[in-house]
């Protein structure tokens, strides 16, 4: 047991799941952080707001806006840099934006207008790191992991957001049953408790090496293969380094994409860079942003009280967390692809059926119907959302710009992405509110309408790209530019199924035509088959974190 844990802890992509989902986990307290504080008589009062106030939701929003310019930042320094030095870039100023976010409105002479000014300025330089880390953690962890293994890792590292969400919101929970919502500390602890976090990473990050594709890409061979041996194991250096360095000529030839070839129609990474703002958005319009971050509001309109319903809210944050699970056993199983069209779907049932539960909620008196008879369906239907969008569209939306992008465009794809979902939940979030204000339950209403939305143009136009090579998912695109068609089904399907061939000796050296990807394949299954030789020869198992099993 001792030399299976040892052996755990030692294995790099490990780590690397260890590390990035520590990073990811910054952005789950911060909704679970907030969720509570917009409820907090204390901390309303020193920023000079009521409780139903548009400045609410612009508070929460603010800080999506400096997400979004994180990741132009971040992207830039993290291709110019490293990825390594770019997310120690983001941990620090995501550390400072906390800090000013915590000491906000500190001290009897602080007028609320400064108050409100500092928080503000905090959120905003907060989610600078945030968005940041969010666009250069999962490029960083991809390209350290298997291409069969990549969605398992994200998707272990998402459950780490969640986890994050847990922590914030039952420290919030716990001070504010201690404390009362009218003192200070009930808001200011669970803000600098966040902190831990960087410590954490500043430690765990030095552990680790920079990416190989990152090296190859700035010419740095030797450097790439060290990365290789710590990260692959040292057998794994000639096959690999030989893959990247060709794939990356292969790139050189194209160039170095730019902003105006990703954002421009008709540019080389124009398709690929609609699928990642549709996903983004269409991951937003699932509505599943408003419920993380005003989930005690959302029980009250089905009719339970304050206290109560942030205990049901905890329950569900807890739940989320346990069905995250499901997420990383079926993505690299199911795909990507099967997840989002299935997810989207049932949200879109389900926010139908809160329609109907919180109207039945909302006239409840008028109707003579008892609190339970709404509000445990309406329990168990959020619940199950929640699980339904941790399976079907928390990952995913991230997971595909960083595999269908050549390495020269990886990164700017990643801050593309983040920049949409930064744009996408400043909306979501700061018209929330105001949509519980005037629509009250029909804004279920609309988020079921928008799910339908989501789950068709993911069917027509969003193709699978798990358990495919980065160059195997680029074909995709570049089949589609030549039938002149985005609809998926008509790219064969989205599966790349035969790819263009190319002539190789068998073993009796007869010619014969395989497929380049087939190749990759079969090298790639081979490495795994002496790996796991040699484990059972020494009668240890896989590590779990980073793995999936053949």
């Amino acid at each position: 047991m001792g030399r299976f844990n040892l052996r755990r802890i030692m294995d790099k992509q490990a780590q690397v799941v260890m590390v990035s989902s520590t990073a990811i986990a910054l952005y789950g307290y911060d909704q679970g952080m907030m969720s509570l504080i917009n409820t907090n008589y204390s901390y309303l009062s020193t920023m000079g707001i009521d409780e139903e106030s548009p400045v609410v939701g612009l508070i929460v929003s603010v800080y999506y806006l400096g997400c979004a310019v994180g990741a132009v930042l971040a992207s830039r320094f993290a291709d110019a840099k490293g990825r390594k030095p770019g997310i120690f870039a983001c941990l620090a100023t995501a550390s400072l934006g906390n800090l000013l976010m915590f000491v906000a409105g500190f001290g009897v002479a602080t007028t609320q207008h400064a108050a409100l000014a500092t928080m503000m300025i905090g959120r905003i330089i907060m989610g600078l790191g945030v968005g940041g880390i969010d666009a250069v953690v999962p490029v960083y962890s991809s390209e350290l992991q298997e291409d069969d293994a990549r969605g398992t890792a994200l998707a272990q590292e998402f459950q780490a957001n969640i986890f994050g969400l847990n922590m914030a919101f039952i420290t919030n929970v716990v001070i504010t049953q201690t404390l009362g919502k009218w003192n200070q500390w009930a808001w200011r602890v669970p803000i600098i408790v966040m902190q831990v976090y960087p410590i954490l990473l500043f430690t765990g990050a030095n552990l680790l090496p920079e990416t190989p594709r990152w090296c190859v890409l700035h010419g740095d061979n030797e450097r790439a293969k060290r990365s290789i041996r710590r990260v692959f194991g040292p057998d794994e250096v000639d096959d690999r380094i030989t893959e990247l360095v060709r794939a990356h000529k292969k790139e050189e030839e194209e160039g170095m994409a730019t902003y105006a070839d990703m954002l421009w129609p008709g540019g080389l990474q124009f398709h690929p860079t609609v699928v990642t703002v549709m996903g983004q958005v269409n991951q937003a319009l699932t509505g599943y942003g408003a419920v993380s971050v005003y989930g005690p509001q959302i029980f009250e309109l089905l009719g339970f009280g304050v206290t109560t319903a942030e205990y049901i809210t905890l329950g569900n944050y807890l739940f989320y967390f346990a069905m995250m699970t499901v997420a990383w056993v079926l993505i690299d199983r199911v795909g990507r692809r099967k997840l989002m069209i299935n997810g989207a779907f049932w949200l879109a049932v389900s926010f139908a059926l809160l329609t109907i539960l919180g109207g039945l909620a909302y006239n409840r008196r008028k109707l003579h119907i008892p609190l339970l008879a709404t509000g445990v369906p309406g329990i168990v239907v959020l619940y199950l959302a929640t699980s339904v969008f941790g399976v079907g569209w928390l990952v995913p939306p991230w997971l595909i710009p960083t595999e269908i992008y050549p390495s020269t465009a990886r990164a700017q794809g990643a801050a593309i992405s983040v920049i949409v979902w930064g744009l996408a939940n400043f909306a979501v979030t700061l018209l929330t509110p105001i949509g519980f204000n005037n629509l009250e339950f029909y804004l279920f209403l609309v988020f079921a309408a928008t799910n339908a939305f989501a789950g068709l143009w993911t069917y027509l136009y969003c193709p699978e790209s798990g358990h495919r090579t980065f160059e195997e998912n680029q074909d995709f695109f570049k089949e589609a530019a030549e039938r002149g068609s985005w609809i998926v089904s008509r790219v064969r399907d989205g599966e790349l199924q035969k790819l263009p061939a190319a002539e190789v000796e068998d073993e009796e050296g007869v010619e014969v035509e395989v497929a380049e990807g087939d190749q990759d394949r079969r090298r790639k299954k081979e490495r795994r088959r002496k790996v796991q030789k040699k484990l059972d020869a020494h009668d240890e198992t896989v590590p779990l974190l980073g793995r999936t099993s053949t």
